[in-house]
C-alpha cells in the first residue's frame, strides 16, 4: 500500500515519476483514441490551457469573492442560450460534466412534479434505449424508474412508442442530440409534441451535439430543429468540454425560462454558517475550467467554430466512405461527429482486436456489434493510416488469426 512519503521529492523528480506514468497511455495526438479527447488544434489547447491557469486557485463556490468568475460563467451561459435559441427568459449555468448537467435536469424535473402532480409517488421517465446512461443513474439517486424505449431500425428515437410508454407517473420524456451510440439525432420536434400533449418536462441530451450541431447546421448539413427553438423543449444539457473545446470539467445545464430554472437550486441554512446556497451538485468548482470556457469561446468565435466543424464533417465523410468501400455497414445515418459501424459478414470483434495490435484504442458497440469512433481534428491527418489498418484487420479476422485484446469500456 503506498503511504505518504515522509520527505517531499523535488519536481524534477516527480515530473520525471510522472512521465514515466503515462508511457501505457494511448497517444491521443496521433488520433489512436476515438473517445475522451476533443481537440481544435494546438492554438486553441494553448489558450485553454494559459486561461486555466490564470484562474487555477479561484472557485466557483465563490461568485461575491470572484466577481471575474461570475462573469465569466454569465457569459458563457448567455453565448450557449443565444447558440441553442433561447429567449430572453432562458436560463442556465455551468456545472461538472454531462453527467452533472443531466442530473440536474432531472433533479428539477422531478422538483416540477411535486408541483405539478403532487400525487405521483415514484415519477417515471421515458427515454429511447440510446440515451446516455446518466439519465439512470440520476434516475436511481433520485428515486425516479427509468423505461427504456426500443429505437427504430434506423436507430432514431421512436416518438410514437415513447408516446406508448406514458402513464399516469410519467413525467418526462427525453431526447438526444445526437445519442452518442450511433451518432444520430433523434426527432425531438415529435418528441416534444408528444410531450407537449401530455404536459410532460422534455429534456434534450445535446452534450455531444451543443457545440457543433448548430454549426453544421449553418454549413447546410441537413438538421432539424433540436433546440429551444422546438416548442416543448423545457432543458437542455450541452458540454463544453466536447466539442466547446474547453479543459474538462465545463458543461451547461439550460432551462427555457425561469419558472423551470427556479426548480434546480438548493438552499439549506440550519447551520451555525447562515445560508448555503448553490444552483449545481457540487460546492467547489474549479475556476478555471470556467475561465478556459470562457476564453475558448470567445477565441474562437462562430467562425472558428464552423471552420472546424467543417474539416470534422469532411474527416466523418472521408472514414465513412473508405468504411463502407471495405465493404463495412455504418450504422444508422450519422449526422455529425460519430460514427459507428460493423458488419453481418465478418466478426467485428475480431477487427477491433486486431486494430487493437496496432495502437488503436477501439471503441466498442453492443447493438449491434460494432466499431464506434466519436472524431476530433487529431483524426483528420490519419483517415488513411486509419483505413489500411482496419483492412489490415481485416483480413487478419477473416483468416482467423485474430486474437482477444482486453480493454476498458469506452463509456
Amino acid at each position: 500500500m503506498t503511504s505518504l512519503p515522509k520527505q517531499g521529492k523535488s519536481w524534477s523528480e516527480l515530473d520525471g515519476e510522472m512521465d514515466a506514468a503515462r508511457d501505457g497511455d494511448v497517444d491521443w495526438r496521433r488520433g489512436r483514441v476515438g473517445v475522451y479527447i476533443h481537440y481544435a488544434g494546438d492554438e486553441v489547447l494553448d489558450v485553454a490551457k494559459k486561461a486555466y491557469l490564470k484562474f487555477f486557485s479561484e472557485n466557483g463556490l465563490g461568485p461575491r469573492a470572484f466577481p471575474s468568475l461570475a462573469r465569466f460563467e454569465s457569459d458563457v451561459v448567455a453565448m450557449t442560450l443565444r447558440l441553442l435559441h433561447g429567449g430572453s427568459d432562458a436560463r442556465g449555468a455551468m456545472t461538472t460534466g454531462g453527467t452533472e448537467s443531466i442530473f440536474l435536469a432531472v433533479k428539477s424535473a422531478r422538483d416540477w412534479a411535486r408541483v405539478a402532480r403532487p400525487a405521483v409517488e415514484r415519477p417515471h421517465i421515458v427515454v429511447p434505449q440510446t440515451a446516455h446512461p446518466a439519465f439512470n443513474k440520476a434516475a436511481d439517486w433520485l428515486g425516479i424508474e427509468v423505461q427504456r424505449v426500443p429505437v427504430g431500425a434506423d436507430f432514431h428515437a421512436d416518438a410514437d412508442a415513447m408516446a406508448a410508454a406514458i402513464g399516469p407517473r410519467t413525467i418526462m420524456l427525453v431526447g438526444s442530440a445526437p445519442a452518442f451510440p450511433h451518432g444520430v439525432m433523434d426527432p425531438i420536434a415529435d418528441i416534444a409534441a408528444v410531450a407537449l400533449r401530455h404536459d410532460l418536462w422534455m429534456h434534450v441530451d445535446a452534450c455531444v451535439g451543443g457545440f457543433i450541431a448548430p454549426f453544421a447546421k449553418a454549413l447546410g448539413e441537413p438538421i432539424g430543429d433540436f433546440d429551444f427553438a422546438v416548442p416543448g423543449v423545457v432543458s437542455m444539457s450541452a458540454d463544453l468540454h466536447k466539442y466547446g473545446y474547453a479543459a474538462k470539467g465545463a458543461s451547461t445545464v439550460l432551462y427555457r425560462d425561469a419558472a423551470a430554472f427556479k426548480f434546480q437550486a438548493y438552499s439549506f441554512s440550519d447551520w451555525p454558517r447562515g445560508v448555503y446556497a448553490t444552483q449545481t451538485l457540487v460546492g467547489t468548482r474549479a475556476g478555471g475550467a470556467i475561465a478556459a470556457a470562457w476564453a475558448v469561446m470567445n477565441f474562437l468565435g462562430e467562425d472558428g467554430y464552423r471552420a472546424i466543424t467543417r474539416r470534422l464533417l469532411d474527416t466523418r465523410r472521408a472514414i465513412g466512405a473508405g468504411v463502407e468501400k471495405l465493404g463495412l455497414e455504418i450504422w444508422g445515418r450519422p449526422e455529425l461527429s460519430i460514427l459507428s459501424y460493423g458488419s453481418a459478414a465478418i466478426d467485428i470483434a475480431q477487427v477491433a482486436d486486431r486494430l487493437s495490435t496496432r495502437g488503436w484504442f477501439v471503441g466498442r458497440l453492443v447493438e449491434p456489434p460494432g466499431i464506434h469512433l466519436m472524431l476530433n481534428l487529431t483524426h483528420e491527418p490519419i483517415v488513411e493510416e486509419y483505413l489500411g489498418d482496419l483492412d489490415w484487420a481485416m483480413n487478419e479476422a477473416r483468416a482467423g488469426r485474430a486474437r482477444k485484446v482486453e480493454q476498458p469500456a469506452t463509456y
